[in-house]
């Protein structure tokens, strides 16, 4: 009688063992993309500073000093209408239109203030040069920048908005003073004299009420 050999040499019912190792790998370059990007978006972030110019504690001849901040001086009127009066220096009541009017935008107060602040807005893009050509650190760009905005010879600019004009003025006028590269500038109320002279030159400021 002929026998059949079953091939059945192992345990019946045995199963394979499974391979139960997990590759970290996608993770660990998931952990990294997440790292890079907030990096990134640090950097991105930081806050941008505005410079302020104080006082200098030396003592010289205050009246020259005077005198100089006032040939430096660019006042400026925010009025109805996005329109903007200003005069340069001291106020020359006895000159017929002393006070010039402009608008907001590049052909109008950009031009004014660029126009006194020439010098300075030439260093700064000469700085800026530098700094894409990693020719200077960020903390040197920093204190080169706040030297050149306060610099002698620089306008103070001052920004004086009136009854009838509206806050988006106030910030476009601001705006310009960061983009003209003003490093001295205040905002003021206006007082009588700035009344009388607005009125002598046919200058509406009050608000008009509906």
């Amino acid at each position: 009688m002929m026998q059949v050999d079953s091939g059945g040499s192992g345990k019946k019912g045995e199963r394979k063992k499974m391979d139960t190792r997990v590759d970290f790998t996608p993770m660990v370059d998931m952990i990294m993309l997440l790292l890079t990007f907030f990096m990134l978006a640090t950097t991105l972030s930081k806050p941008q500073t505005m410079e302020i110019a104080l006082p200098s504690k030396d003592k010289g001849d205050e009246t020259n000093q005077t005198l100089a901040k006032a040939s430096e001086a660019v006042t400026l009127y925010l009025g109805a209408d996005n329109k903007v009066y200003y005069f340069m220096g001291e106020p020359d009541l006895q000159a017929p239109n002393f006070l010039k009017s402009t608008t907001f935008g590049a052909d109008g107060l950009r031009a004014v203030i660029l126009e006194k602040n020439r010098k300075a807005v030439a260093q700064v893009n000469e700085l800026k040069d530098k700094k894409i050509r990693l020719q200077v650190t960020q903390q040197q760009y920093d204190e080169e920048l706040s030297k050149i905005k306060v610099q002698e010879g620089t306008p103070t600019v001052i920004i004086k908005p009136l009854d009838n004009s509206n806050y988006d003025n106030l910030v476009t006028a601001l705006d310009e003073m960061l983009i003209t590269s003003v490093g001295k500038y205040a905002i003021t109320e206006v007082d009588e004299n700035d009344k009388k002279m607005l009125t002598n030159s046919g200058v509406e400021f009050a608000e008009v009420k509906k």
